[in-house]
């Protein structure tokens, strides 16, 4: 006789995960306060509990946890932005250096969106603007170009914000990915996609260069970076330390899978 069917979210929770794309960490005030043009832009991606992704890999897993404790019966009804709050706050209180909003509102906000952030709109810790596109197609589209290939989780030890170069030019280049990859998104333009997450790490390369090289790490970061964005339109990690490779391709990627964009509430 065969076992009763057990969705996966039984066991890993209805919470919905998310990707973030190009411009990462111009989130963070003590960059975004160096931007030459703000608003600096990144994009969030919300996507479905379909199985369990790896903590300590940049995909907001700590603040996915926090958000069930939060809400045992699941995302409330409301404002998004207040809600995006509501879970920054749980998260950072007491915290000496509190995350950035990015992971809350990757959560909450369903669909693709660019997140606007200028450090003179509430000292750059919530974005001044969100751009949200929930388009079916569009969904359908990103979730058939992106791969995910697991590389390794962030080390005990491993610091990302030992070197900070918080040069205001290089800054504003970040914040400018984020632009082009919701544009690259939304136009559903692989070769655009793709070169704004190659140039999103090019800038974390220079501006913090411990996002992608540390004593601690163990893997060569930069070499399999190199080897996708070689042989594809382009590839960025999910976050510092490594975590999993986003991989923009028209093909099957060896080793890499595909999720489901959560295109509507």
């Amino acid at each position: 006789m065969n076992a009763p069917t057990q969705p996966i979210t039984d066991i890993i929770g209805l919470f919905p995960y998310r990707m973030a794309f190009a411009g990462g960490w111009i989130d963070q005030p003590f960059l975004s306060q160096h931007n030459l043009s703000p608003p600096g832009s990144m994009v969030v991606v919300a996507i479905e509990a379909t199985c369990r992704f790896m903590d300590r890999c940049g995909m907001g897993t700590s603040t996915r946890k926090i958000a069930a404790e939060l809400w045992p019966q699941g995302l409330p009804a409301g404002d998004p932005a207040m809600l995006v709050r509501e879970l920054y706050e749980a998260e950072n209180k007491n915290l000496a250096e509190p995350s950035g909003s990015q992971d809350m509102a990757g959560l909450i906000y369903p669909g693709v969106n660019r997140l606007d952030f200028d450090y003179e709109h509430e000292g750059g810790y919530f974005p001044v603007h969100v751009e949200s596109c929930n388009s079916p197609e569009v969904a359908r589209w990103l979730q058939r170009v992106i791969y995910m290939v697991p590389i390794a989780q962030r080390p005990p030890g491993y610091n990302p914000l030992s070197i900070k170069n918080l040069d205001p030019a290089w800054i504003a280049r970040l914040g400018q990915t984020g632009k082009d990859c919701y544009n690259a998104i939304v136009h559903m333009d692989a070769a655009a996609l793709g070169q704004s997450m190659n140039e999103c790490m090019t800038c974390w390369e220079t501006i913090l260069p411990h996002t992608v090289q540390h004593p601690t790490l163990s893997v060569d970061l930069i070499s399999i970076l190199g080897y996708y964005q070689r042989r594809y339109p382009g590839a960025m990690y999910s976050g510092c330390g490594g975590g999993y490779i986003y991989v923009v391709a028209n093909e099957p990627v060896p080793g890499g899978f595909q999720v489901n964009v959560l295109a509507a509430p």
